[in-house]
This record gives structure tokens, C-alpha cells and sequence, in this order.
């Protein structure tokens, strides 16, 4: 997780701070993704992005107050919700933090950090590289996603374009920061997931299912399979 500063934080595990997305982020084409990435860079599941941004484009707020999306910027994103899921709308920071991989590593990120809030079944850390998660902020005054019925493991739709990524909460960030999510779901919406340069600067939703979670958390494919479950749901309002 990433903290508005370059030193590490002592609070809780030791994470640190995003650096500002660029102007504009150039996303990757599929073929120059690596082969697990190229199998979910077209996008997941039957409901499509047009119909979950539809359902999102009202805005219950829920949180007392806003976020900003780069340490340096405006405090302009709610938190929404319905009875269903939690929501919003913002940029994309690469979180590459976890277990140390290919991409995602203390060489390639200059703030990578080898730990997530939440563990794989087995105890390891999460692998940004391979598993889409998404970040939330840390419980505050201003929202805390515990009284939602979010938390470790829970489904997320994460839509950019006419693509959706469906991922699970897997790390948590600064308390007033939100948009992020691991260089995986990245990946998967066909965004740069460079964590230095990569990343896109608006227009990511992010819908979070309340009461949901997929065990084990590191199991992708149930992700997937409750995650166009719950989005049919929501989309239908049943």
C-alpha cells in the first residue's frame, strides 16, 4: 500500500506512499502483455461495463466527506452506495506491493513494499503480478468500509471503458487517497500496470459488493464466478 510520502509509515505494517500518475498513461495492447494477462485483457464476464456504469451513475454518498485521488490533489470523490455495493470513480495508481515477482519488486518500484493488509489461505502475501485486487482506504472518520460490509476478499467490479475486471479487496491505503489497484487488474483492463509510469489518471469505476467474499481470496476464478453473479444483481436491482 502507498502512503503520500516516500518514507516508510510505522503505523500498523510498514507501507509506503503513491507517486502522482502522469498526465496520461498509454495503455498496454494485449499482445505485449504477458500470457496471464493476454487471458484477461479482453475483459471478464456477461454484464457488460455499459450496464454497471448505468447503475452507478447516481450517487448515494456514504462517506462524510471526500477523497483525493494523488496526494497533492482536490478532495472530489465520494463514496457512494446502494444497498447492493459501494462505489466510485476515479484514477488508477499501479499498487505492485506483496510478494516480491517479475514485475513487481523492489527493483522495478521504488516503493514497493512486501506486504498486503490481507494474506493468501496459505500466509503469504499477495502477488500483484498475478492476483486483480483492488485498494481501499483505510477505516476513517471520513468512511469506514467495515461498517459496509466490505473487506478482506470482497468482490469488486472495476470497469474502465467497455471493459470489467472483476478483482477482490486486497489491500487497504491511505485514509484520505483512493484508486488504486494491483498491477493484475491493471493488466486486465488493458492499462499500463507499470508502477513507475503506468496507470491511467480518471475514469475507473470501482463497485464493491457488500457482503461478499471469495475464500480463498488468492482464487481468481471464484472471484470471476461471483463477481458476474452479483454484477447480473446489481445491474437488475433484484
Amino acid at each position: 500500500m502507498r502512503f503520500p510520502s516516500l518514507t516508510l509509515a510505522a503505523a500498523g505494517a510498514a507501507l509506503l506512499a503513491p507517486a502522482a500518475l502522469p498526465a496520461a498513461a498509454t495503455a498496454l495492447p494485449a499482445t505485449a502483455l504477458p500470457p496471464r494477462e493476454r487471458l484477461v485483457a479482453g475483459g471478464e464476464g456477461a454484464v457488460s461495463a455499459a450496464d454497471l456504469l448505468a447503475r452507478t451513475g447516481t450517487c448515494t454518498e456514504l462517506s462524510k466527506g471526500r477523497y483525493r485521488t494523488d496526494a497533492d490533489g482536490p478532495a472530489t470523490v465520494p463514496v457512494c452506495g446502494t444497498r447492493d455495493a459501494v462505489f466510485w470513480k476515479a484514477d488508477m495508481d499501479i499498487d505492485c506491493d506483496g510478494r516480491p515477482t517479475t514485475h513487481c519488486n523492489s527493483s522495478t518500484d521504488p516503493m514497493f513494499a512486501a506486504i498486503t493488509a490481507f494474506q493468501q489461505s496459505d500466509g503469504r502475501q499477495l502477488s500483484a503480478e498475478t492476483l486483480p485486487y483492488v485498494v481501499v482506504p483505510a477505516p476513517s472518520s471520513r468512511w469506514d468500509y467495515r461498517a459496509y460490509g466490505v473487506r478482506g476478499g470482497s468482490v469488486v467490479a472495476v470497469v474502465h471503458g467497455d471493459r470489467v475486471q472483476y478483482a477482490v479487496v486486497g489491500d487497504t491505503g491511505p485514509s484520505d487517497l483512493i484508486g488504486e489497484a494491483s498491477y493484475a487488474t491493471a493488466a486486465g483492463l488493458g492499462i499500463d500496470p507499470d508502477p513507475q509510469v503506468g496507470g491511467v489518471p480518471s475514469d475507473v469505476t470501482y463497485i464493491v459488493f457488500r457482503d461478499s467474499r471469495v475464500s480463498p481470496i488468492e482464487d481468481h476464478a471464484a472471484a470471476v464466478t461471483e463477481g458476474e453473479r452479483l454484477a447480473r444483481l446489481f445491474v437488475t436491482g433484484d
